[in-house]
């Protein structure tokens, strides 16, 4: 049997690049897949969407596959998608979330507009389709039905050690690492799992902003998606895992270092000492990506 046979997922952001590759990827492996896009340029403006020619190419190779338009920032659209996987198939078993676009600036030369759009598209967009995927596997898990079910989110190195030129588009990715860790704690009582990748790879996101003759195709990414939607990652949850071509990180994140308790309210002049004290002590932050 196929590691995902039978299973039923839903892909966001699949006509092209990483999340197309995820949708195949997951179809080859046996699952029945709603492969979302909403058709936007890289500027965010309207444009026909490829998901019915990823439907198709699914189909060619014998899956079983349906496209949706939905713009998963919208509250209503995305409780449709999820709503359209449960009427298309039966059920919902695994939530990829990987919809987004860029509009990298330097931070004083960002617009509201521009701040806005990214969060919207990248935050909400993780959010609303994860809101009403988590309901409903909370409802299935009450009326004993619970569901082995998975999310797999998309942040980036940009949200986990930051970027120049990037302040909107890794704060988003910092926020989807965030989510991801609250959502697992949450979610785990109904049978539910939830982790985050960070990929690397070469897609029109990627294309223009700099080399990318060396970097990792998109489909590289997909595996790891693959192998934690299956029932075999159901003891993994709240991770967040870099991949860049072969390589697989596990991020460590925020964690408690070096710490000082005076068992009182701390004077002034008495911080600077104690905590260039503990930055010393710790581990050095990682450097920004562009910085230096």
């Amino acid at each position: 049997m196929s590691m995902l046979e039978g299973r039923i997922a839903i892909v966001t952001g699949a006509g092209r690049g990483i999340g197309r590759a995820h949708a195949l990827e997951l179809a080859r492996h046996g699952a029945k897949v709603v492969v979302n896009d909403f058709g936007v340029s890289l500027a965010g403006e309207r444009e026909e969407s490829p998901a019915d020619s990823v439907v198709a190419e699914i189909q060619a190779f014998g899956g079983e596959a349906v496209a949706s338009g939905a713009d998963v920032a919208d509250f209503v659209q995305a409780e449709a998608m999820v709503e359209q996987a449960i009427e298309s198939f039966g059920g919902l078993d695994i939530l990829v979330n990987n919809a987004g676009f860029v509009r990298d600036r330097m931070l004083v030369n960002t617009s509201e507009e521009e701040w806005d759009a990214v969060i919207r598209v990248h935050l909400k967009g993780h959010f609303a389709p994860l809101r009403h995927a988590g309901a409903y596997w909370r409802t299935e898990s009450k009326e004993g039905r619970q569901r082995d079910a998975r999310v797999i989110n998309t942040s980036s190195g940009a949200g986990l050690q930051g970027s120049i030129g990037q302040t909107t588009y890794s704060s988003a990715k910092a926020g989807i690492a965030g989510m991801t860790l609250v959502a697992a704690a949450e979610l785990g009582r109904y049978g539910v799992t939830v982790n985050a990748i960070a990929p690397v790879a070469r897609t029109r996101m990627t294309e223009g902003a700099f080399d990318t003759s060396a970097m990792a195709a998109p489909e590289d990414n997909s595996p790891v998606v693959a192998w934690l939607a299956s029932a075999e990652s159901r003891d993994v949850s709240g991770r967040v895992i870099e991949i860049d071509g072969g390589q697989i990180c596990v991020e460590q994140g925020w964690a408690h270092g070096p710490r000082r308790d005076l068992g009182r309210r701390w004077e002034a002049s008495e911080v600077g000492p104690a905590l260039r004290d503990m930055l010393a002590e710790g581990a050095a932050p990682e450097p920004v990506y562009g910085a230096g």
